[in-house]
């Protein structure tokens, strides 16, 4: 019944009788919902139910996508959930004004209806390229995620995962400028770290912090490589290969320049 790729209101109206009535039970309605379909936009399918899977909503990947496509994504997100915060990776200046004139679009509509709604506000993050479209403010992590940087030149990597983690639900703070050149700029923060419940760690160059700093701690630690160094750095490649053959146990590696994939990983761990 409800695996068509959309769902009409007598589809709706049988399940919702067939659990009323007791046919099904609340354990069964849970796990049918979580299959329910996507939207289909033509160019996308909105995942609506991934936050009930997963936690939390579909994050938009806005690279290669025009301005109007995302705010199209973003408009069929917000109508579908009215309490998720809504992320959207790397992203420049013209969508940042799309998203915008589409809130505000909203917001007129709204004001003129007779159930008011508080409007949704965007926040653009330009060292990152990411926009939070911020509707909660609630803290489901159970502990501290911790975003540390080898170089200023990183920050931006390093960014990227702490906005992903706190739009996630977690409390997250950082930790910039601490590499291995200059190793006790990193012993200064020693109390921070043994705090820490997860680390993400953001190298590139030769990529040895993540190494150092799993050392210390037993928390679990991310590596995020970046693509940060000279020629033979190529790219990062010098620093992912670097992360992948730690000596320390309690590293893993995401890909170069992911810090989305970091700060998320870093949430699902915390949420445990």
């Amino acid at each position: 019944m409800l695996r068509k790729t959309r769902v009409d209101e007598t589809d709706i109206r049988k399940f919702l009788a067939a659990f009323k009535g007791g046919e099904i039970t609340l354990e069964h309605a849970i796990a049918r919902l979580r299959q329910l379909p996507f939207e289909d936009l033509g160019f996308a399918k909105i995942d609506h139910h991934r936050s009930l899977r997963q936690g939390f909503p579909e994050v938009i990947y806005a690279r290669g996508k025009t301005a109007e496509q995302v705010a199209e994504i973003t408009s069929g997100m917000l109508r579908a959930n009215a309490s998720h915060n809504i992320l959207i990776t790397r992203a420049g200046p013209d969508i940042f004004a799309s998203v915008k004139r589409l809130l505000a679009a909203m917001a007129r509509r709204d004001s003129g209806s007779r159930r008011r709604k508080k409007s949704a506000q965007a926040e653009f993050h330009d060292l990152s390229r990411t926009i939070l479209i911020r509707r909660s403010s609630t803290i489901r992590g159970k502990g501290l995620i911790l975003v540390v940087s080898a170089g200023t030149s990183d920050i931006s990597v390093a960014e990227e995962a702490m906005i992903t983690a706190r739009a996630m639900g977690n409390r997250a703070e950082e930790i910039y400028d601490v590499g291995v050149a200059g190793l006790h700029r990193l012993l200064a923060h020693r109390t921070a770290l043994a705090e820490a419940r997860v680390i993400i760690c953001v190298a590139g160059m030769e990529g040895a912090l993540p190494s150092v700093v799993a050392g210390m701690v037993a928390a679990p630690v991310i590596a995020v490589p970046t693509s940060t160094g000279y020629g033979s750095s190529f790219g990062g490649l010098t620093a992912l290969l670097a992360m992948l053959n730690s000596c320390a146990s309690n590293v893993s590696v995401v890909n170069i320049d992911n810090g989305f994939g970091a700060g998320c990983v870093a949430s699902a761990i915390n949420a445990l």
